[in-house]
């Protein structure tokens, strides 16, 4: 099957300044693909480039099986949903979402039944002849939503659709888009700096850093085997802890040794053979055990400094030698700052980067 999009060899620059250099991406029919990174990384740029709103320097963009590389964006096939609501605000909800099929001159009956669909899927039903003022933010981001579904397309890009709103709208939204997806089976393009968003409603994620692909992989990868210290860092709250430290050999196999830890790595599922030099260990806050010694696991002693229970969960930081670690822990705890702590952990669920902080 032929991909839904493909990005060839795509190059975006302004000036002397490249953005996105020589960068290839296949997105497939049906595919929710999030684009992930800090503010700068080239995500939205990308996404513009594909809806047809900046100029590429060099390269193709294929959508649908056409060489749209220069194609104005209506002629692209493309719904697309912007951060800011940019509704109509002297339209009511019924006009704004038909402003556009009105305008290419579709029929009426047409324009009736797509408004008809649309609104169902996005329970709109009962606000169609309201004004964007008297909706709340979260409405306003479904009729937005809304404009992008009645052009009945292929492929939807949304760049950043929930950032304007509260936590609990983001949550409510977010949820909305997952199920829209399960129920079209369109693909779709979705930028964001939310890690939550990305990890929830994507199949696949791309994380980006400087216009170059970290890595791309489902989000359960990602999150378990990150290819690099980047994207360790980037996904994840708290983040992932490190130890540096380096990789010797013993006649029982390789050993990493640091922060006064040794320990023993034949467990560990290396992407190469072991090569003896410096490295970094890296953890999850959630794959630490309380009491190491107890379970019988290795063990990285320190000392409590801040608890913040969070209500399903609690989150311990403690000291090692200086050195700040989190311990995530279902539910309450009773340790408290100042109480010794020995977490205990399993080297299968650890992830180990070399000197160039690429995953070992």
């Amino acid at each position: 099957m032929d991909s839904a999009i493909s990005i060839r060899d795509l190059k975006i620059g302004y000036g002397h300044h490249t953005v996105i250099d020589r960068l290839s991406l296949n997105i497939e029919p049906g595919e929710f693909l999030v684009l992930l990174g800090p503010s700068g990384c080239g995500k939205s740029t990308l996404l513009n480039s594909l809806a047809g709103f900046n100029d590429v320097s060099a390269g193709e963009i294929w959508i649908s099986g056409r060489n749209v590389t220069w194609e104005e964006p209506k002629n692209r096939g493309i719904g697309m949903v912007f951060q800011s609501y940019a509704l109509y605000p002297h339209m009511t909800v019924r006009k704004n979402l038909s402003f556009g099929l009105r305008v290419s001159g579709l029929p009426k009956d047409e324009v009736d039944r797509r408004i008809e669909k649309t609104a169902a899927l996005l329970h709109l039903e009962n606000l169609l002849d309201r004004r964007p003022a008297q909706l709340s933010g979260g409405q306003r981001q479904r009729v937005a939503i809304g404009r992008a579904l009645t052009r009945e397309v292929d492929v939807f890009l949304f760049d950043e659709p929930l950032s304007n709103l509260d936590a609990k709208l983001r949550n409510e939204l977010r949820v909305e888009i997952k199920r829209l997806h399960q129920q079209l089976g369109n693909t779709m393009i979705y930028v964001t700096h939310d890690q939550v968003e990305a990890m929830t409603l994507a199949d696949r994620i791309a994380i980006m850093k400087d216009g170059v692909i970290q890595q791309l992989a489902s989000p359960s990868k990602i999150y378990h085997r990150p290819a690099n210290l980047f994207v360790a860092g980037f996904i994840g709250a708290p983040s992932m802890n490190r130890i540096e430290g380096e990789i010797t050999f013993t006649a029982s196999g390789p050993v990493f040794s640091g922060s006064g830890l040794s320990l023993g790595l034949s467990g560990y599922d290396f992407t190469a053979p072991p090569q003896s030099g410096p490295a970094t260990l890296g953890f999850r806050p959630e794959h630490l055990v309380l009491d190491g010694i107890a379970v019988g696991l290795p063990v990285i002693a320190g000392e409590v400094s801040v608890v913040e229970p969070m209500g399903a969960d609690s989150v311990v930081w403690f000291d090692v030698n200086g050195e700040s670690f989190s311990l995530r822990l279902m539910g309450e705890t009773a340790v408290k700052p100042g109480d010794p702590i020995q977490p205990g952990f399993d080297i299968t669920k650890a992830s180990l980067f070399g000197a160039d902080g690429s995953r070992l």
